[in-house]
């Protein structure tokens, strides 16, 4: 899978004056578009357009430096409609506009070519079964809140004080199924999963009852799910398994992940600084 991941990556370089599909890259690296998306940006950090886009102005300014180039020829070279689009994007990136540059030269920013290369850390190692489960739905309470990548998330945590106890007693009797009991659901993520994108994020049971109707519902198709486990101080371990499920365990095993919510059961500690946590991911079989 790394070694379909650095080809992509090839590719990517080879066309920086030209258009980029996704799904071309991911033709390359053997996987669906939807999946190889969500894992680049786990293994890189950032969205695949946002890494495309520094490249070419990291190429763009080298060329704007060498003065071979009208600024505008750059421009259009490099996908922008205008010379104020790209002076814009460049001014961004590099903190000073492409004219400035070619007349009085300046420091300008770097984004170096990335290759994926899978790094064992810790002796640990990471928990997990495949299960094939029924269609099912989750119940409970949604709302729209943004990605948080570490420490607490103030829009989750501000919702779900702000749901009744007897509401919260009233879904929990719906469950009625693995995972049991309340539990969390994410779904409607960015494709991106940038920082601050926003995501529906469910407060529920995963049931085969009927939702009331006070309550939100989510339907799940049936299909393949991964699950995994971890316990750790709270709530990085969670975020951590997350991050480790996407950046060691997909890119070393034939599976995919699918559209579908990512379900966390969590159950902490008395002190609250502890948890012991579930992570259901909706997965699918890699085809070689």
């Amino acid at each position: 899978m790394l070694e379909r991941l650095n080809q992509a990556m090839e590719h990517i370089e080879s066309r920086l004056d030209q258009r980029i599909e996704a799904a071309d890259l991911a033709r390359i690296a053997v996987t669906s578009e939807y999946h190889f998306r969500r894992l680049f940006s786990a293994l890189a950090g950032m969205p695949l357009s946002e890494y495309v886009r520094r490249r070419r102005l990291t190429v763009a300014g080298a060329e704007v430096l060498a003065g071979e180039r009208t600024l505008l020829e750059i421009a259009v070279r490099y996908g922008y409609t205008s010379g104020e689009a790209f002076a814009r994007a460049f001014r961004a990136m590099h903190g000073v506009g492409p004219g400035e540059v070619r007349r009085a030269g300046a420091r300008l920013q770097s984004q170096p070519r990335m290759s994926f290369r899978l790094v064992v850390e810790g002796s640990s190692s990471m928990q997990y079964r495949i299960v094939e489960k029924d269609a099912f739905r989750v119940v409970g309470l949604r709302a729209r809140v943004p990605l948080v990548h570490e420490g607490m998330n103030p829009a989750i945590a501000s919702f779900i004080r702000g749901i009744d106890p007897e509401t919260v007693r009233r879904v929990e009797s719906l469950s009625d199924q693995d995972p049991q009991g309340i539990l969390s659901a994410s779904d409607k993520l960015d494709g991106s999963r940038a920082e601050g994108t926003e995501l529906d994020y469910w407060h529920g049971v995963v049931t085969g009852a009927e939702a009331p109707e006070d309550l939100d519902a989510l339907a799940v198709p049936a299909g393949t799910w991964a699950v995994f486990e971890s316990s750790g101080a709270f709530p990085q371990t969670l975020q951590y398994m997350w991050r480790d499920v996407f950046t060691q365990w997909f890119p070393s095993n034939p599976y995919r992940s699918r559209p579908g919510p990512e379900i966390l059961r969590t159950r902490l500690s008395a002190d609250g600084t502890q948890a012991d946590a579930e992570l259901w991911i909706p997965v699918e079989r890699s085809t070689l």
